[in-house]
């Protein structure tokens, strides 16, 4: 007799760990550095795919500032200030919502700065 796809059952038990793009989902995690790896539960940089889970990945847009700004670990202006920005200066930016552009400042770290800083 020969067996057929329908013939075979999945093991229940103890069934393989999915596979996807290449590594495997199991164990324990291992985050990346927030303050260097910009990811959040909604959104990360592409280039974290495969090492964070998250709703989208995008790819940073490259954004400069209109004006000076500060940088802040969050978004809002009583979060602490991680850097002063001056106009000019570049930002990575994954994300700009609720008057908040959310990304990479030139030294690498991960930053919240006004929407209204923002330009093209």
């Amino acid at each position: 007799m020969i067996a057929r796809q329908s013939d075979f059952v999945p093991n229940r038990v103890n069934p393989p760990s999915p596979i996807v793009d290449g590594f495997a989902l199991s164990g324990v995690s291992s985050l990346p550095d927030s303050a260097t790896h910009a990811f959040r539960k909604d959104l990360a940089d592409v280039a974290l795919a495969g090492q964070v889970i998250a709703s989208h990945y995008a790819e940073p847009l490259l954004r400069h500032l209109v004006s000076d700004a500060t940088a802040f670990s969050e978004p809002s202006e009583r979060s602490q200030a991680i850097a002063s920005l001056p106009a000019g200066a570049p930002l990575q930016m994954l994300d700009c919502s609720r008057g908040w552009a959310w990304g990479y400042i030139a030294d690498g770290r991960v930053a919240y700065v006004s929407a209204d800083c923002i330009g093209a």
